[in-house]
């Protein structure tokens, strides 16, 4: 076997996160964007396989690799929803990169900190890019490791006032609510989410919900002021948003997804609202028109994330110059 390179430097989580700050993080992102324009960075369908059995807990391993001219990388991941009753996180992983020329090993990253950060980011540029009013105040509803990770990179890279939380779990959004204290923002604890719709700017949804999580459109909450990152749903069976407001978006143009590629398959808010794909703008050409797409009346501006390998290929391009 041949030795990995003398400049291999496996990180852990926390080292993983040092290389990975969201601004930076974020215009890693755009880089990428023009990367998969231009044809030079591409991902092919990720793996999933079930692993495991009924009687120790399903399990899944996602294998995702992607390459531009410079590197490879395949993350592996592997999701046990029952880990925590074992003291265990569900998603454990991570992420190989190496020299797309010779193969050499050049990192080993913590896979649960770049799928983290990077989905963040994503969400972070979107909101640089297309929010018709990118500060003031951000409702997130969910209080997770998703939620935790967006409340960093919106107050890293936005002019963020004010957060209110919404969360099915209430100690955990009084955590995060702490959390966002130690940022140096302030934060609130809701319990409707109707009741701050009226002032906030930005809208983060980061759940497993099967059910929409948002009022609909003919609750009269809307305006095309706010922006929307749907980050939750990734299996059809989930759905955060609701259908009247997505086909607004949709109808609005205002209808935006990190990635086209695997979205019929993932995106569970938008199936389930039986949304045209045609009418859904991609983030690689979107970001291209984003003065004309803030500029744009008759809905909310809503953008879907369902995860794409290019956008942790960007995190190890960035970790690797570290």
């Amino acid at each position: 076997m041949t030795a990995p390179a003398a400049s291999f430097v496996p990180l852990d989580a926390a080292a993983t996160a040092a290389r990975l700050p969201y601004p930076e993080l974020a215009q890693a992102i755009a880089a990428m964007l023009a990367e998969l324009r231009d044809g030079t960075a591409m991902a092919p369908p990720r793996i999933a396989l079930p692993v495991g059995d009924a009687e120790r807990g399903h399990g899944t391993l996602l294998v995702m690799p992607a390459r531009n001219r410079d590197i490879v990388m395949t993350k592996n991941i592997t999701v046990h929803p029952d880990n925590p009753q074992r003291g265990l996180p569900n998603i454990l992983g991570e992420v190989v990169v190496a020299n797309a020329h010779t193969g050499e090993r050049i990192a080993l990253l913590d896979g649960p900190t770049v799928t983290g950060r990077r989905t963040a980011a994503v969400s972070l540029l979107a909101a640089q890019s297309f929010a018709p009013v990118p500060d003031g105040e951000l409702l997130i509803v969910g209080a997770g490791v998703q939620a935790q990770t967006h409340l960093e990179a919106f107050v890293a890279g936005l002019p963020v006032r004010k957060v209110w939380l919404h969360s099915r779990t209430r100690d955990k959004a009084e955590a995060l609510a702490e959390h966002a204290g130690r940022l140096g923002v302030s934060a609130t604890v809701i319990d409707d989410v109707a009741e701050v719709l009226p002032r906030v700017s930005m809208v983060v949804t980061v759940t497993s919900s099967r059910t929409p999580v948002l009022p609909d459109l003919d609750s009269g909450l809307w305006t095309d002021r706010h922006f929307i990152a749907a980050v939750g749903a990734f299996r059809p069976e989930m759905c955060e948003l609701p259908p009247r407001l997505c086909h607004a978006a949709a109808a609005s143009g205002r209808l935006l997804a990190d990635t086209l590629f695997g979205i019929e398959d993932e995106a569970g808010d938008l199936l389930q609202a039986g949304i045209d794909w045609q009418t859904v703008q991609p983030f690689e050409t979107a970001i291209l028109e984003a003065d004309a797409l803030r500029a744009r009346t008759g809905s909310p501006l809503v953008f879907k994330s369902v995860g794409y390998a290019l956008w942790d290929l960007a995190a190890c391009a960035l970790a690797s110059k570290k």
